[in-house]
């Protein structure tokens, strides 16, 4: 979809906060973005956000290799509520959990939280990086927020302080859940149309432990929910969920455009 000519073709997220006239400083790797890779100059607009302010037409006043400084205009766009959802993975190869967390991004999430179950085959995970992808994605399709990027953990610490409201899809490679689209249906009508606090769970390359399904099926908050007849892997799990939830609940936010644009 073309862009109109009069936004901006730049837009970041930002830590400051935004009102009229507010001076912005961006730090060295942000103004290097702007400057030697975007090849953008003072004077130019560009928008910004940062989660609480709505969004912001700014222009450039400085660049320099250290930094830049922008002041704010106008607001573009107000700050917008969106659904508290979030998305429980066990972290998998490189490449594959930096697309999760980006998609994650993309379709609305309000949170990631990597969670170590007992058949992941990664030890650790890179979440300078992962929090990096989100950013990137936010600022791309137009999000007013940047998901949280919660502390990894193993799944039963992360479970044991779980708060009962917030209901917890647990994505059953055994096929021995209600299919996802009758399941987040159930919830919206328990909830009177509105969009409940939701959690969706998906597990490693190689599922769920016995142990760990047997956990799940105990704990009163958990819904065992079904993606279908195939073997999905992880990655495709998650997103396909979060495509379906947002499909059936809606994401909750102000749209300018139909599509995310990748630079």
């Amino acid at each position: 979809m073309t862009e109109p000519a009069s936004r901006p073709r730049l837009r970041l997220f930002v830590g400051a906060d935004l009102g009229p006239d507010a001076a912005v400083l961006l730090p060295r790797e942000q103004a290097h973005y702007l400057g030697a890779v975007m090849r953008a100059e003072p004077g130019e607009a560009v928008l910004l956000f940062n989660g609480r302010d709505g969004e912001w037409r700014a222009i450039i006043r400085a660049i320099a290799k250290n930094g830049a400084t922008l002041v704010a205009e106008t607001r573009t766009r107000p700050q917008a509520p969106e659904p508290d959802l979030w998305l429980l993975a066990a972290p998998i190869k490189r490449e594959r959990i930096d697309l999760v967390a980006e998609k994650a991004a993309e379709l609305g999430v309000s949170a990631l939280w990597p969670v170590f179950t007992r058949r992941t085959a990664m030890s650790r995970v890179n979440t300078d990086r992962l929090a990096a992808h989100m950013v990137e994605a936010a600022e791309q399709c137009e999000r007013l927020s940047v998901p949280v990027l919660r502390e990894p953990m193993p799944l039963e610490r992360a479970l044991g302080d779980w708060d009962a409201r917030r209901r917890l899809l647990f994505l059953d490679e055994t096929g021995g859940g209600m299919p996802i689209a009758a399941a987040l249906s159930a919830l919206a009508d328990e909830a009177q149309g509105s969009v409940p606090p939701l959690a969706v769970l998906v597990g490693p390359e190689g599922g769920f432990a016995p142990e760990e399904q047997r956990m799940l099926a105990a704990l009163p908050f958990v819904r065992p929910v079904s993606m279908g007849p195939r073997i999905l892997r992880a990655e495709t799990a998650a997103i396909a969920a979060l495509a379906v939830a947002q499909a059936l609940l809606g994401d909750g936010r102000e749209r300018p455009r139909g599509a995310c644009a990748k630079e």
